[in-house]
């Protein structure tokens, strides 16, 4: 009873419109009947082939691997800038956030929406650091200097 979907365009970037489902095969079968997935006139066929070539070719790893570098360096930096200016950090394993409790100035999105006790989380923020670039990073953050 569990689907596992996923898509690369958390690997790749936003505008890639291809994915996949797993799960078990008695759930996958009624999916054959879905006009859009089943169709081989889908313009996601010409994006699933070019997708291919980019696997095939290890473009898509050497891609995995500079990215992982870059945001990787750019996690460490905000963590750190933001410990530097006295706020409490919980530095992430992955992804394109930081969770980060705040001393009065607030930016980004309240960790409030995403809790099920909304007292407890209304001071934290949820920070985005993938699109911004070091110098951007190191301006927001001296905006939350408390």
């Amino acid at each position: 009873r569990v689907f596992s979907i996923g898509t690369f365009s958390k690997l790749i970037g936003p505008g890639t419109k291809v994915g996949w489902v797993q799960a078990h095969t008695s759930l996958l079968k009624p999916l054959t009947d879905i006009g859009f997935i089943d169709s081989g006139n889908n313009p996601v066929i010409f994006s699933s082939m070019n997708l291919l070539h980019f696997v095939e070719s290890g473009a898509l790893a050497k891609h995995i691997d500079a990215v992982s570098k870059d945001l990787g360096e750019r996690c460490q930096l905000i963590c750190r800038k933001l410990r530097e200016v006295g706020l409490e950090v919980y530095e992430p394993k992955g992804g394109y956030f930081v969770w980060v409790k705040s001393k009065g100035k607030k930016t980004g999105k309240s960790g409030e929406a995403t809790a099920i006790k909304k007292d407890k989380f209304h001071d934290y923020m949820r920070l985005c650091f993938c699109w911004l670039t070091r110098e951007q990073i190191e301006e927001g953050i001296e905006y939350l200097r408390p």
